[in-house]
């Protein structure tokens, strides 16, 4: 159980590093270069793209996530076993990964559908969305992994 234990953390990290150092980086790095650099059709044009890209490392890295997660606590013995940071990372986990699906469904694609017949004022405004609820999820992903990393020594 200590290998597939191990194993475990590790495919967890790493798709948590993809997902939130994915966020970080493109709110962080990305996005204020593209806006200084681009006009309003090539900068919305590149997010569609960035964002088609980025989204493909994602769903993977979602999928490990929850596997790894659950992997986990089933090898700790179920969900009594597991400390309150846990939870609490589950908890949050489960939201970032409802704001992630509502991300893609509606305003990705309000993006797309702009991006494709020009109407870049529609498409700023899709993207307006997408960075308030990538700037949420950067937020909570990052209060996510100080709960993974310190949680466990942390006592209420």
């Amino acid at each position: 159980m200590t290998w597939s234990m191990g194993i475990a953390v590790i495919l967890h990290s790493l798709s948590a590093m993809i997902w939130v150092g994915g966020m970080f980086f493109a709110y962080q790095v990305l996005r204020p270069v593209i806006a200084q650099q681009l006009e309003p059709p090539a900068r919305l044009t590149v997010w569609r793209q960035v964002f088609r890209q980025f989204f493909w490392w994602v769903w993977p890295s979602l999928a490990v996530l929850w596997v790894s997660g659950a992997w986990m606590i089933y090898a700790k013995g179920g969900f009594a076993q597991v400390g309150w940071h846990v939870h609490a990372m589950l908890s949050v986990g489960l939201l970032m990964t409802l704001v992630f699906i509502y991300l893609q469904l509606i305003p990705y694609k309000q993006l797309i559908q702009a991006v494709d017949n020009q109407h870049w004022s529609d498409g700023g405004k899709a993207l307006a969305r997408i960075r308030t609820l990538v700037a949420t999820n950067l937020i909570l992903g990052l209060i996510t992994i100080s709960i993974g990393a310190g949680g466990q020594y942390m006592i209420f």
